[in-house]
């Protein structure tokens, strides 16, 4: 289970990307109080908020080609400030991958929880995002092990006795199974690809 990091966040950057006006002002003094190092930008985000800890969007006047990174890649919790409920507007705050949502006209208040939220789903979504990549290296590498196994079955072995094999020269190189495999199922391809060259160079 992801744990929720409610310490405390003083020294965090956020940007704001929201066009200047009277209404922000209570959003950057609630972060300022808050401990955190406010930055605004319009209406685009520089290359150095790359590096900020949150990131303030407007919902309703906001685009894609503001942000340096794809819809729903940001690598920061990302929080939108949000007037219009238009659904097409809801759609594009969603794919842009919003960790938590801000009511205009924003004020001081709701501005910590806010933080909180997104952090939080921040750091779920790429926990999850990173459980999902280990399971399917692990998928990619059981087939790579099935794959050298079958090299060794074409060659008259059984499955036992393929799958031994590939263990003992795992053993031999002094490295996992599914490195070997991978060696193997590699070192297999390119001795078809030199081959099939050959047949081709008799023709």
């Amino acid at each position: 289970m992801t744990r929720i990091r409610t310490e405390n966040l003083g020294n965090a950057t956020a940007w704001i990307l929201h066009r200047p006006h009277p209404a922000i002002q209570g959003l950057i003094r609630q972060l300022r109080v808050i401990g955190l190092d406010v930055r605004e930008a319009w209406p685009d985000l520089p290359a150095e908020a790359i590096a900020a800890d949150f990131i303030f969007y407007d919902a309703d006047a906001g685009h894609d080609a503001q942000f340096p990174w794809a819809a729903g890649q940001s690598p920061m919790p990302m929080i939108a400030m949000v007037a219009s409920e238009a659904p097409g507007r809801l759609k594009w705050v969603l794919t842009m991958g919003a960790h938590a949502l801000l009511l205009k006209p924003v004020s001081d208040k709701g501005v910590y929880a806010a933080l909180l939220v997104a952090r939080s789903n921040f750091d779920r979504a790429h926990a999850s995002a990173a459980q999902i990549a280990d399971l399917e290296n692990r998928l990619s590498a059981r087939q790579t092990v099935v794959q050298a196994v079958m090299i060794f079955v074409l060659r008259g072995k059984s499955e036992a006795e393929a799958y031994e094999l590939l263990r003992q020269t795992a053993m031999a190189w002094r490295v996992t199974i599914e490195t070997a495999a991978e060696r193997l199922v590699s070192s297999h391809a390119s001795e078809r690809s030199v081959n099939d060259g050959k047949r081709i160079d008799l023709a």
